[in-house]
């Protein structure tokens, strides 16, 4: 597989990120990686409350062909979150300033605007039954255990691990489509 290519940060982006105190060093000494948001994307899935989550089309027909053969399995995998555009993860990390919390601590939890994989089009937050969203109680679910064993032949990848390179909490409810060398890498 290629290395990734190397993107230089907007101006736009930078006074945005400057805005939340968020320094270009914050992000240089975690080596995160751009994620510019994507300008082509499908509905993926829409919720039980008619919400509409946007993949982009490959990312999207993997989701598919996964649920399908998770659903076959006796297994069910809903989408919670997916593409995020950089104005809402700002909105994201700004309330949480809001409500006090430090920046680093926000900063394990929560991408830097620009920095998320969900504005790749490429990640999606993963639910199931029974087991409260976005929690790391999702590692005890039968769903967690079939994507642990099955995501991969799908393109899909858990993100953010235990002690994962980025500083990120544990994620287990975080997978990113990486199918092709076109496909943008997620981590």
């Amino acid at each position: 597989m290629q290395a990734p290519t190397i993107i230089e940060c907007p101006d736009e982006l930078r006074s945005l990120l400057a805005s939340l105190q968020i320094s270009p060093d914050t992000i240089a000494a975690r080596s995160l990686v751009l994620h510019p948001e994507a300008t082509t994307l499908v509905i993926a899935e829409t919720d039980e409350r008619g919400t509409e989550h946007f993949l982009a089309p490959l990312a999207a027909n993997a989701w598919g062909a996964m649920k399908a053969a998770a659903a076959t399995d006796g297994v069910a995998i809903r989408i919670a979150s997916a593409f995020r555009t950089i104005d809402r993860q700002a909105e994201i990390v700004r309330a949480k300033l809001l409500h006090g919390l430090p920046l680093e601590s926000i900063l394990c939890v929560s991408a830097p605007p620009g920095y998320s994989e969900h504005h790749s089009g490429f990640a999606v937050d993963v639910t199931t039954d029974g087991a409260p969203a976005l929690e790391q109680e999702f590692e005890l679910t039968a769903a967690f255990t079939w994507l642990s064993s099955n995501a991969r032949r799908f393109g899909y990848f858990l993100s953010f691990p235990a002690n994962n390179r980025f500083g990120y909490a544990y994620e287990p409810w975080h997978w990113c489509c990486r199918q092709t060398e076109e496909t943008r890498p997620c981590s």
